[in-house]
C-alpha cells in the first residue's frame, strides 16, 4: 500500500471530525441564542408572551440546527463506526464509562434522523408542482420534520463531543490507533437524560 493510500482514511476521518466540531460549535450558538430569546419572551412560568412569535423562533431554531447537522449526517455512520473501533482498542484506564452509551444514543438518533429525512423526501416528492418552498403546503410539513428531529439533533449536540474525545484518546495511546477497518461494537445499554427546551 502506498503512503498516500494509507493516510487517505485518516484524512477523510479528519474531515468528518472537523464537520462534527463545526456542528457542535454552531448548534451551541443556535441554542444559546434560543435560550436568550426564550428567557426574554416568556413569563416566570415559561409561558410565551406571544405564542405565534415564539413558535416562529422555535421553528427557526429547529431548521437552523438541522441545516448545521447536514454535513455530519452524511458521515455520521462512519464517525460512529470508527469511534467504536477505537474504543475497542483503547486501554481500559483510558476509557470513560459514559462513552459506550453515548455512542449508542448517537446511533439511535442518527437512525431516527435518517428515517425522518426519508419520510420527508417521500412526502415532498408526492406534493403537487405548486407546493414549493415558501408555500404553506411545503413549509409546514418541513417545519414538522424539523420539530420531530429536534430531540435527535439535540442528542448529537449533547453527546457528539464523545466522538472527538475518543479520537483524542486514541491519538494519545502509546501506539496511535487506526481509523480504518471499523468493527461494529455491541449495542450499548439505553441511556437516560434530559432534552433541552
Amino acid at each position: 500500500m502506498t503512503s498516500s493510500a494509507s493516510t487517505a482514511p485518516t484524512e477523510h476521518h479528519q474531515f468528518r471530525l472537523d464537520h462534527l466540531a463545526a456542528f457542535l460549535h454552531e448548534s451551541k450558538s443556535i441554542q444559546d441564542t434560543w435560550n436568550v430569546y426564550s428567557d426574554e419572551q416568556t413569563d416566570i412560568d415559561g409561558v410565551p408572551y406571544d405564542d405565534h412569535d415564539y413558535a416562529l423562533n422555535q421553528d427557526r431554531r429547529h431548521a437552523d440546527t438541522w441545516r448545521a447537522f447536514e454535513q455530519v449526517r452524511y458521515g455520521g455512520e462512519t464517525l460512529l463506526a470508527t469511534a467504536e473501533h477505537q474504543l475497542q482498542q483503547l486501554p481500559a484506564h483510558k476509557i470513560q464509562t459514559r462513552w459506550a452509551w453515548q455512542l449508542g444514543t448517537l446511533h439511535t438518533a442518527l437512525e431516527r434522523l435518517r428515517t425522518l429525512q426519508s419520510e420527508w423526501v417521500e412526502f415532498r416528492d408526492s406534493l403537487p408542482a405548486s407546493a414549493r418552498p415558501g408555500t404553506e403546503q411545503y413549509d409546514d410539513p418541513l417545519a414538522d420534520r424539523n420539530a420531530d428531529a429536534w430531540s435527535y439533533l439535540d442528542d448529537w449536540a449533547t453527546h457528539g463531543q464523545s466522538i472527538l474525545d475518543i479520537h483524542v484518546a486514541a491519538r494519545q495511546a502509546p501506539s496511535p490507533l487506526t481509523t480504518s477497518a471499523p468493527v461494529r461494537a455491541a449495542a450499548p445499554a439505553a441511556r437516560t437524560g434530559t432534552v433541552r427546551r
